[in-house]
């Protein structure tokens, strides 16, 4: 009987983490929707040896403690989920970000090379600057509009062509803290939300991403993979339609500009940076549409508001 694939995952308390985790130890995530195997395949709990790294347990910036710990563990697979995420902040800090996103993700390819692991490592839309029209190909010239996607295109340029790049966007999940939750959360306490509505892009469910990032596990297939839940949309259709789910009228969700914004974002945003997933359906079957998907969180977040 062969052995379990020893697969490390850094960031592995951020929402993406915690489904990944329990996704590749065989368990039921919320959110999820269960039926869906992309590749065709259910996961078995003892199909993977999981070592999940918070950035407590690993400074990825740290050139010293990124080699020690994989030469400690000797993974197959590393799923490099650890990210500096604070968009606006990032402006101000761009040190740290790109300290982050692009010195670690370096550290972690090299690592990868020299323990003979492969690396899978999660990037942006926002390394695109919106200006397309349509919906992004993996081959489409990038120009990031900020200092977190400028970081994450330099982490995606420091990795090797046998790396694997996933680009996702809007991503939001049961656990965590993301807009999913602040929208359940006021759409129950009868308060009303504003969202903009001129900038466009794609639902990631962290539970289908999880489920996604399993399957590139299993192949490991290098290069650069846009990964997201079918369909376009802005957010405040989001809004619109979680409010909807839940029994708002019309009126809970309202449509702003970006420029109506206070205060104004730091950091600017792509108009437009939908991933185009032609590629990975190509070869797998596409996650959920952004509607079942919202569906989900919704529906497994509702009975959580006002646990402790």
């Amino acid at each position: 009987m062969s052995r379990p694939v020893r697969v490390v995952v850094t960031g592995a308390s951020g929402q993406v983490g915690v489904d990944l985790v329990d996704t590749l130890r065989g368990r039921t995530v919320r959110g999820a929707r269960t039926s869906w195997h992309p590749d065709g395949l259910a996961v078995h709990s003892d199909e993977f040896e999981v070592l999940g790294l918070s950035h407590h347990e690993l400074d990825i910036t740290d050139r010293e403690a990124v080699q020690r710990a994989i030469e400690r563990t000797r993974p197959d697979v590393i799923v490099h989920l650890a990210a500096y995420t604070a968009v606006d902040r990032a402006e101000g800090d761009p040190d740290t970000c790109y300290a982050v996103n692009a010195t670690g993700t370096g550290l972690l390819s090299r690592a990868a090379k020299e323990t003979g692991a492969h690396l899978i490592t999660v990037s942006t839309d926002y390394v695109f600057d919106g200006s397309k029209g349509s919906a992004y190909v993996e081959e489409d010239a990038t120009n990031p509009q900020s200092v977190y996607g400028a970081s994450k295109l330099a982490g995606e340029l420091l990795c090797r062509e046998e790396d694997t790049i996933v680009r996702t966007s809007w991503v939001m999940g049961v656990r965590g803290k993301n807009v999913m939750n602040v929208i359940v959360d006021r759409a129950q306490s009868g308060e009303q939300v504003r969202f903009v509505n001129d900038q466009t892009g794609s639902v990631t469910v962290a539970a289908d991403l999880a489920r996604a990032l399993v399957t590139l596990v299993r192949t490991r297939p290098g290069g650069r993979w846009h990964v997201a839940n079918t369909g376009t949309t802005t957010w405040f259709e989001i809004a619109r339609y979680a409010g909807e789910l839940l029994g708002r009228d019309g009126d809970f969700a309202t449509p702003i500009a970006t420029s109506e914004l206070v205060p104004a974002p730091a950091a600017q945003r792509p108009v437009r940076s939908d991933l185009s997933t032609a590629k990975w359906q190509l070869h797998w079957e596409p996650l959920p549409d952004w509607r079942d998907a919202v569906t989900r969180l919704v529906t497994d977040r509702a009975p959580l508001v006002g646990d402790a």
